[in-house]
């Protein structure tokens, strides 16, 4: 049973149990109370028991939910030393880490400061490099750790850890005729000067992007490439044409543009922590990685 189940779901437990409430405890452990209640409820799933009995304003354990917070505790425990340990050997190392910023905004931060909280010794390096310069700089090591779209590519040795999933969005200039509609097609789109990131630089930006749109039978009127979000939002700005963005990156320019529903949209985009297989060994990284995980469970 233990084997699939993520030290985090149990930290979860932990913490609504001893505050025999759901809202206090995400509050305690920085969730919002629905991705909370869906945790604990993919840990009811794997164990096949009923943990807590829900009442209107507070939990309580079941029989099976007290004998799980005595071993919970002694294994989180035994967990929180032994990252100790590993975190305690990495004090002193460096790690390279490429990011998109459009991608990375919320994540990146709250990971770093929490690995440099743990690692007082440890160097960390950042660069703002397009998803192409990522892997190529990954590939020849001289980057350790890159967090931007996962990629489908298997011949380049590495591995992706799925951090988070972010839907698309049409942006449009405030005076368009499409900043009074909710939602917008793909035909509908397609009739616009259609603003992109790079190809070269953005493979698989142009691969979704591209393939939704032949999908539906379109074909896009491209007015122009740029080579990172905030060039892209400006041309958007300046009333070039219509961009599709990323969620996230709505969330960031939310001021600049208006952000229109694109329905049906292409499939959602997984970002995700990259690294060399052959660096799986390394704790620093690993210990990283999943401080990057962990943040981004606040998006969850």
């Amino acid at each position: 049973m233990l084997a699939h189940m993520e030290l985090r779901q149990l930290r979860y437990f932990v913490a609504v149990a001893e505050t025999g409430n759901i809202s206090t405890a995400a509050k305690k452990i920085f969730l919002t109370q629905p991705a909370l209640s869906r945790q604990i409820k993919a840990l009811e799933t794997e164990i096949g028991q009923c943990l807590l009995e829900r009442r209107a304003h507070s939990v309580h354990l079941t029989a099976v939910g007290e004998g799980l917070l005595r071993e919970a505790r002694e294994l989180l425990q035994h967990a929180d030393q032994v990252l100790e340990r590993v975190r305690g050997a990495g004090r002193g190392v460096r790690l390279r880490v490429g990011y998109a910023p459009s991608l990375a905004s919320g994540i990146l931060s709250a990971a770093v400061e929490n690995f440099t909280q743990t690692h007082p010794d440890a160097k960390v390096e950042l660069f703002d490099l397009s998803t192409g310069e990522m892997l190529a700089e990954l590939e020849s090591s001289k980057l350790d750790i890159i967090l931007t779209v996962a990629s489908d590519t298997k011949t380049r040795g590495l591995k992706w850890t799925p951090l988070v999933r972010t839907t698309w969005k049409l942006a449009v200039n405030r005076k368009h005729p499409f900043a009074n509609r909710q939602r917008i097609t793909p035909d509908q789109m397609a009739r616009e000067p259609l603003l992109a990131f790079c190809q070269r630089d953005y493979p698989e930006y142009w691969e979704i992007i591209t393939g939704w749109l032949t999908k539906h039978r379109q074909h896009p009127k491209i007015a122009g490439e740029y080579d990172g979000a905030e060039s892209l939002m400006t041309a958007v700005e300046s009333g070039l044409g219509v961009a599709v963005v990323t969620a996230r990156t709505a969330q960031l320019f939310r001021n600049r543009a208006q952000f229109k529903t694109l329905s049906p949209g292409p499939k959602p985009l997984c970002i995700a922590a990259g690294y060399r297989t052959d660096r799986g060994d390394h704790q620093p990284l690993a210990v990283c990685v999943e401080d990057l995980r962990i943040a981004a469970q606040a998006f969850a």
